[in-house]
Formats: structure tokens, sequence, C-alpha cells
């Protein structure tokens, strides 16, 4: 077990390159024990610790919060707990990436520009192609 303690805390302290040197000169016991806890040490490498404010408030890092556009109004995170106690935090775009031309502010004005131009009565109805065809024609 001691071996194992010192292998595991070698794995999680040696930079990558280091490790796969340790790991061509290592015996085959030692090689199970690194490929059993090499994935422990990749997991290790991407975890990250943030604080937990007084009100419950996380920051999640600019580098992070750019990369899964969490920093445009309005992003959110779906949070989900789960049964061995382990809390899961993933990124959910409100709007998907293929409609949101239609909530730019730009066509928000022009959606604004054409509901108040209905509310005025300054629009045509027509009941056929054709009839809406002619009266492109005559504004002609």
């Amino acid at each position: 077990m001691a071996l194992e303690s010192a292998l595991i805390h070698l794995i999680t302290h040696l930079p990558p390159d280091r490790l796969k040197v340790f790991e061509r000169g290592a015996d085959k016991c030692t090689k199970a024990v690194l490929q059993q806890y090499s994935t422990i040490a990749t997991l290790i490498a991407m975890s990250l610790f943030v604080t937990v404010q007084k009100r419950g408030t996380v920051a999640i890092p600019p580098d992070l919060r750019r990369r899964y556009h969490l920093d445009e109004p309005g992003a959110q995170v779906e949070l989900t707990e789960r049964e061995d106690g382990v809390i899961e935090m993933r990124p959910k775009v409100a709007v998907p990436a293929d409609q949101a031309w239609f909530w730019t502010d730009r066509w928000q004005k022009m959606e604004r520009e054409a509901d108040e131009a209905i509310e005025r009565g300054d629009v045509v109805r027509s009941d056929s192609v054709d009839d809406f065809l002619a009266e492109l024609d005559s504004d002609a």
C-alpha cells in the first residue's frame, strides 16, 4: 500500500512528459499501478478548485467562461447532484446557436418596428400570391 501511495503521489505531481519517461523504466507491477491510476492523474490534473462565497456564489474562471460562452448575457449552467455525492456543472445554451441571430439587438429592433407597423395598419394583406405580386409591382 505504501508503494501504491507513493506512486499516486508521483503520478499526480509529475508533468506528463516526465511521467512518460518514468513509465518506460517501470517494471510490470509498477506499470500496472501506473495504468490504473493514470486516469485518476488525468482527472486530478483537470480539476479546478473554486471558493464558494457566503451566498453560494461560485466564480467560474474567465478562460472557461469564454470557452463555453458563459460570458454572454443570460448564460446558464445545469447543476446535477448525483447519488454518489458528486455535483456536476454543465454549460447550457439558452438559445440554440442556429437561432441566435433572431435575438441580436439589430433583429429585435426590426421585430419591434414590424410590430409597430402592424399596429398602425401600415401593412397590406394579400389573399393570394398573385395579389401579393401585383401589390409589389404597383409600388414600383
